[in-house]
């Protein structure tokens, strides 16, 4: 791009390399750390791994490993450019910074598409659980997915933030509930289920390898975690080795018992729940409905708050500045969710291969993040974004049409150059107001 050749290499601020004062918002490592996870673990864990199993049989384990791999390249990257950049715009200012402000604004946007496309997915996979908890069929899992929006919705219309506080307890209940599941089902699991190990061969692990993408957005939480960290230079390397140690086992224990467990039923839509079946009978999948459910609203709320933040930024400031975003999120959300269900719910499409969409969107910002980090970042870092750039982008084009659609909200982004928006501190505070870390 034009102007990305000249661009000055940022340097590391005194504020990123010396502790800070501290003050109310101020985060602990561990407090930190539980953000951070909560960043991680989505309503997508609940639905993840019977897709893999479904498409690669045991072997989706090695897609797992892979892509967990992957995970902690990206981590790597993201924990460089949090510490060097701060909170300069989240993944628009990262890109921005190595790439050039076109750049920025189409990660930005494929951002926001993301949220946007992915919450009625999360909705429908919370439908699906409460469905499986009664019995259901797969009508009933769409209306009780359209009814989660709608109340997700709303609550954001109504500028509803939930607390630290809560989405920690959120966070422990779900790995509460994902050790329980994995642990009280294990009596169940059968060695005969490892067997065929290949049922679909590699190419069953390549198809399984790019929806399993979903279950590792959440790194970008890092540029609005240098702003409550004391000392993030020193502090953020912690939260990230931690955080990254909690969803590797989780992911990895829940992935092994959905195989071991659950066997050819393994390609289910709700494995927590029939993980739970097994561990309590007929009152597991209630209870992982109930979790789900839960889960589905905060994790979805916290994303739209983030995307309208994000927008009110990338706006031209005026009338009503601080509630367009919110508007125009919840508008394009409900405008986008409403063919998707209707979709879903005629049979034309499953939510397994929606899941590919936002999929898709958010590959496209970890593209962008970390080819900019190759030329801002160096040593390891660097080294680590340069492994993991083109493996994102193999993963981006395994998604299939979805990348087209991704191309599109890139390109118009980047070609329809600058919106009016407000000042890089106005992207900053964007990013620091609606990350998932900040707990909004």
């Amino acid at each position: 791009m034009t102007d990305t050749a000249s661009a000055p290499r940022p340097r590391p601020s005194a504020r990123s390399s010396s502790p800070a004062p501290s003050s109310p918002g101020t985060l602990s490592t561990a407090g930190a750390s539980a953000l951070y996870i909560g960043a991680l673990l989505g309503p997508s864990l609940l639905l993840l791994p019977g897709l893999a199993a479904r498409a690669a049989g045991p072997a989706s384990l090695l897609a797992w490993l892979a892509l967990l791999g992957l995970s902690g390249l990206i981590a790597t990257v993201f924990c460089a450019l949090g510490t060097r950049l701060g909170s300069a715009g989240g993944v628009a200012g990262y890109t921005a910074a190595g790439l050039g402000a076109r750049a920025g604004r189409a990660a930005g946007w494929c951002f926001l598409a993301g949220v946007v496309a992915g919450a009625p997915v999360v909705c429908l996979i919370g439908g699906s659980y409460a469905a499986a908890a009664v019995g259901a069929d797969q009508g009933t899992a769409v209306r009780a997915g359209l009814v989660l929006l709608a109340l997700v919705l709303a609550v954001r219309l109504l500028g509803v933030r939930t607390g630290a506080g809560l989405q920690l307890v959120l966070v422990s209940g779900l790995v509460g509930l994902v050790l329980f599941a994995v642990l009280g089902s294990a009596p169940a699991a059968r060695a005969a289920h490892w067997t065929p190990f290949l049922p679909h061969g590699w190419a069953g692990v390549a198809r399984a390898a790019p929806p399993l993408m979903f279950a590792f957005v959440g790194w970008e939480a890092a540029a609005s975690l240098t702003t409550r960290l004391r000392d993030p230079h020193r502090q953020l390397r912690r939260v990230v080795l931690i955080a990254f140690a909690v969803t590797a086992l989780l992911c990895l224990g829940l992935a092994a018992a959905t195989v071991a467990v659950l066997g050819p039923g393994a390609g289910g839509s709700v494995p927590l729940a029939d993980l739970m079946r097994a561990a309590l009978g007929s009152r597991g999948p209630l209870l992982a409905a109930g979790a789900a459910v839960v889960l589905t609203l905060a994790a979805t709320n916290t994303y739209l708050t983030g995307a309208a933040a994000l927008l009110d930024a990338l706006l031209p400031s005026g009338a009503a500045s601080g509630r367009r975003g919110s508007l125009a999120v919840v508008a394009a959300t409900a405008l986008t969710g409403a063919p998707l269900f209707a979709l879903v719910g005629t049979g034309a499409l499953t939510t397994a291969q929606l899941v590919a969409v936002p999929t898709a969107l958010f590959l496209t910002v970890y593209l962008t993040c970390t080819a900019a980090a190759v030329r801002v970042l160096d040593g390891l870092p660097r080294l680590a974004a340069a492994v993991s750039c083109p493996a994102v982008l193999a993963l981006l084009l395994g998604t299939g049409w979805p990348v087209l659609a991704a191309a599109a909200v890139a390109l118009t982004a980047a070609t329809l150059g600058r919106t009016g928006g407000r000042p890089s501190s106005a992207h900053s505070a964007a990013g620091q107001q609606g990350s998932p870390a900040r707990g909004v």
